[in-house]
């Protein structure tokens, strides 16, 4: 095999994706209506009630303080590896190879709750809207089939199905806002102390953080962008405040729809049922365009699971390039696509799903509890863990730049770190569950902390190429 061949069945495509796709990737892995009718509601029930719109928007706060040090780090670096890349930079190659498994433990473990989600809604919603009935199982392995064939294609054609789905999504949310906005306005006691300290403000925040998982793709698709050193950073920014600015406002309308004062006690009486926000579109915008809504929940759930199952490949895949696993999972498709890590993705999210099922599983109270709840605690970590590495990378170097290396992204640090906080120790909300062996999912994270750290002795004393290419491979991209 020649060298040139070689090379192509083993790089990204590069220049695949500009500003527009990447957030178009990342937005879609939020899925905007599917964090207002679940986040925003648990927000608004187990959170600070009438006040939950500053839990969004004081997230989005903390996130855009990170994202000043992730955009310089961004400049420094250009990885398929997203933040495992970012750990190795500035904790060293033991971090980087902890935050790698948690990456990938985090990013496949969400795909399985996206089969989840995806199942049972398309199985209650298309039965509801035609009669036709079909388990949830046949409906998530088909959306996780059809995610497959969508990113073998190429990821400039997942950006694009996911751009339609994101506007689509967007639009009626907007149309949501500005209904509530002509019919009843919206209410700025939202924003007084008294409710936005109400209930609970961390779990309010807590909850809110949820809603933004996904930003941190960005950084997963560097080696795919046009010119990356700018347009990273600028897709950060730019997904960042797009996520901030629709559930934030979305969450708005909804207590004001309902009232500010009464907003946590209806929100209560809904949770058992989930269907907050589809008894305010029944009165805000009506039958047919609730239904719209209910079918745009689909295209939501989809889109999520896309972009999920996109992010989750190039992790396995940065990780075989490094030879952490598998070799072969660095292969890649004429169109750019990891081949093989798109496959073990896939599958491994299937077949996970199906033992759930086989062992009676019920989709919406065991498999997505457990399945997105440990995700979010993952990449909760991983954020953190990137916000650190930040921190340390610039002050080894020395740089003067004391606000946008050290200030910054240390007020960003100390904010996502105290959300993880609340996330280990409120898991049975992140999750949803009071079931045992989903609360003992966290100790998932101190299996991967142990064995990151015993791979990589392991690595280091037999064999020592792959220990030292754990950065090597970083500096190949990096002066892209």
């Amino acid at each position: 095999m020649t060298a040139t061949s070689e090379h192509s069945h083993t790089t990204l495509r590069p220049g695949a994706l500009g500003v527009a796709g990447i957030v178009f990737l990342v937005l879609a892995a939020v899925a905007p209506l599917t964090g207002i009718v679940v986040v925003a509601s648990l927000a608004i029930a187990l959170g600070n009630g009438g006040g939950a719109p500053m839990s969004f928007f004081l997230v989005a706060a903390i996130l855009l303080l990170f994202a000043v040090g992730y955009a310089q780090m961004s400049k420094q670096l250009v990885n398929a590896g997203g933040f495992y890349a970012f750990v190795v930079k500035g904790l060293g190659r033991t971090g980087g190879l902890i935050a790698g498994l948690i990456a990938t433990l985090g990013y496949n473990f969400f795909v399985v709750g996206t089969i989840g989600t995806s199942g049972f809604f398309m199985q209650s919603i298309i039965k509801e809207l035609t009669g036709f009935d079909m388990s949830w199982i046949l409906w998530g392995l088909l959306s996780i089939a059809v995610c497959f064939v969508l990113a073998r294609i190429g990821v400039d054609f997942s950006s694009k199905v996911l751009g339609v789905c994101l506007v689509l999504e967007t639009t009626m949310l907007l149309v949501f806002d500005v209904s509530v906005f002509v019919q009843k306005g919206f209410s700025f006691a939202a924003f007084s102390p008294e409710w936005v300290f109400s209930g609970s403000l961390p779990i309010g925040m807590l909850l809110a953080a949820t809603g933004f998982l996904g930003f941190e793709a960005t950084a997963l698709f560097s080696e795919e962008a046009k010119q990356p050193l700018r347009t990273i950073p600028r897709a950060t920014y730019t997904a960042i405040v797009a996520i901030g600015v629709i559930l934030g406002v979305t969450t708005w309308a909804v207590v004001s729809a309902i009232g500010v004062p009464d907003a946590q006690g209806v929100a209560v009486t809904h949770l058992p049922t989930g269907d907050l926000i589809f008894v305010l579109a029944q009165q805000y915008l009506g039958g047919p365009l609730t239904t719209v809504m209910m079918i745009l929940l689909l295209v939501s759930l989809f889109a999520a699971m896309l972009a999920f199952h996109n992010s989750a490949s190039r992790y396995l895949y940065a990780l075989g390039r490094a030879r952490i696993l598998p070799g072969v999972l660095a292969r890649t498709r004429a169109s750019g696509s990891p081949a093989v890590a798109g496959i073990v993705q896939a599958g491994f999210a299937a077949i996970v799903a199906l033992i759930f099922f086989l062992a009676g599983a019920d989709p919406i109270v065991q498999v997505v509890p457990a399945m997105l709840g440990f995700g979010t605690l993952s990449v909760l970590i991983l954020q953190g863990l990137a916000a650190l590495s930040i921190v340390v990378y610039f002050r080894r170097q020395h740089d003067g730049r004391w606000w946008s290396t050290f200030v910054a992204p240390g007020i960003g640090f100390v904010g996502i770190a105290a959300i993880s906080i609340l996330a280990i120790v409120n898991f049975n909300i992140v999750a949803g569950s009071e079931e045992l062996w989903i609360n003992l999912l966290p100790l998932l994270l101190v299996l991967a902390l142990i064995g990151g750290i015993v791979y990589a002795q392991y690595l280091k004393r037999t064999k020592p190429a792959v220990y030292d290419g754990l950065s090597s491979d970083l500096e190949q991209f990096s002066a892209r």
